[in-house]
């Protein structure tokens, strides 16, 4: 009996031990394949970047996300938001575009939509001249256009003070407008975290997603003759044609600036939605979000 006894205790044993041993294996597997599936954050030449999930708010990697940058060309985002914001906005509403459009690009060496002076060309065809060849010119013409006041000079003031206001409506507290296009005098800085918030709101707007998603454009506008001719524009943002999935948003670059990019691209459902600013070249500016939204979808 003793014996027998020995010997069941020798398989009870055992048996524990190799179920304990079993679950060792098992739990080390999991917490191996969990560690494999974390993606390693990503390095990035931009002195700061930022990137949420769009349908959830969530952060998913910031970097500097809350000092203080010049923006570039990415400050027209707010230009096509307060457009966009505006009551009953008429989108085939005609403006004429005025020779100060043109001086303004030529005195400051600005992107240029090629607005011929006497064109008149609608509201929605001045945003994608916004958007997509990064138009100054098309940039001071909406300014002109949604602004207040008895002079050009107090129509532009009140078109920024909108977005000052609109970005404190979106409880901004790091971004600052000074001008319509990004060519300001030291008062227009911005965030990686508020663009990325800015961008986010007006992606909400069917018209700017349309815009800013496509890679080019003609554009058929009447002359001042009576005429027309088309204007064909092409997208600054090149991460619509090299990465699967990108929907948007806008480029921009200065001497200040460097090369900025606010980026967003939807796979399988899921939309992340980030900015970069200050990288060194566009090459980088190109690479640093292609990395950031790469981590965004295996977040």
């Amino acid at each position: 009996m003793k014996i027998g006894i020995k010997r069941v205790n020798r398989v009870s044993v055992t048996a524990t031990v190799t179920l304990t041993a079993g679950a060792l294996l098992a739990s080390g597997a999991l917490a191996s394949t969990a560690h494999a599936a974390a993606p390693p954050v990503p390095k990035i030449v931009a002195k700061g970047g930022f990137v949420m999930n769009d349908g959830t708010g969530k952060a998913l990697y910031a970097k500097s996300a809350d000092t203080r940058r010049a923006t570039g060309s990415t400050t027209k985002i707010m230009t096509a938001l307060v457009v966009l914001s505006q009551k009953n906005v008429n989108l085939n509403s005609k403006v004429t575009v005025q020779k100060a459009y043109s001086d303004y690009i030529v005195s400051k060496n600005a992107s240029s939509a090629r607005l011929i002076v006497g064109d008149k060309v609608t509201v929605g065809q001045l945003l994608y001249g916004l958007m997509l060849p990064s138009g100054c010119d098309a940039a001071y013409a909406l300014a002109d256009k949604f602004g207040s006041g008895s002079t050009r000079a107090a129509r532009v003031k009140s078109f920024i003070g909108k977005m000052n206001s609109t970005a404190k409506s979106l409880k901004l507290k790091n971004t600052s407008f000074d001008s319509f296009d990004g060519i300001g005098g030291g008062k227009n800085y911005s965030t990686p975290r508020d663009l990325t918030l800015i961008a986010g709101k007006a992606m909400k707007n069917s018209t700017f997603r349309a815009i800013v998603k496509t890679k080019s454009t003609k554009q058929k506008v009447t002359t001042k003759s009576g005429g027309y001719r088309y204007m064909s524009w092409s997208n600054t943002n090149k991460m619509l044609s090299s990465y699967s999935g990108a929907i948007g948003v806008k480029t921009g670059s200065g001497p200040t600036a460097k090369y900025c990019l606010v980026f967003a691209a939807t796979r399988k459902g899921k939309t992340v939605i980030g900015t970069v600013l200050t990288s060194s070249s566009e090459a980088n500016r190109t690479a640093d979000a292609k990395k950031l939204m790469d981590y965004g979808f295996a977040k």
